[in-house]
């Protein structure tokens, strides 16, 4: 597996993006995850969007950080917040959530960043698995689904 730096708008990220949206029908019902996002978010140094490429060069998975500060909407100053973290399913399994996991972690500690936080909801138990074995708590909910039940906000420091 191969990761690689791309703009949120790459098109092989869209193509990741709409396959997230579609799980998040299925789980949730709805739309999908509505919360805006502009790619400059994700633009080096406020940010950074991964792909993981399988031997062949089709795309299999995602995620990205973006800057956050103290807001209205519940973030802190220094948070990086993580969003779009996706694996499609014939590659689940192989440790991709986990390798992109932590080098966005690193990318934002590098970055200046102070903690990651992450929001995600109780239909998603494989993800709250593996940020809960990966150091992330549970954290006073944030962001556009703070008001929700279904949401789960978890943050974990980022020491140098």
């Amino acid at each position: 597996m191969e990761l690689r730096v791309v703009p949120y708008d790459h098109p092989d990220a869209l193509k990741l993006n709409d396959q997230v949206q579609l799980e998040y029908q299925e789980r949730y019902g709805g739309e999908g995850d509505v919360t805006p996002l502009d790619p400059a978010m994700f633009a080096p140094p406020k940010g950074l969007y991964l792909l993981a490429y399988d031997a062949c060069g089709a795309p299999v998975a995602s995620g990205g950080w973006r800057s956050q500060d103290r807001n209205d909407e519940g973030y802190s100053d220094g948070d990086a917040e993580l969003k779009r973290m996706y694996v499609v399913a014939g590659a689940r399994g192989q440790g991709l959530a986990r390798r992109i996991l932590a080098a966005l972690e690193a990318d934002a500690r590098a970055a200046g960043r102070t903690r990651m936080v992450l929001e995600t909801g109780d239909r998603q138990p494989e993800a709250i698995a593996l940020y809960f074995s990966s150091g992330y708590t549970l954290t006073a909910k944030f962001g556009h689904y703070r008001t929700y039940d279904s949401s789960r906000c978890m943050a974990k420091p980022l020491r140098p």
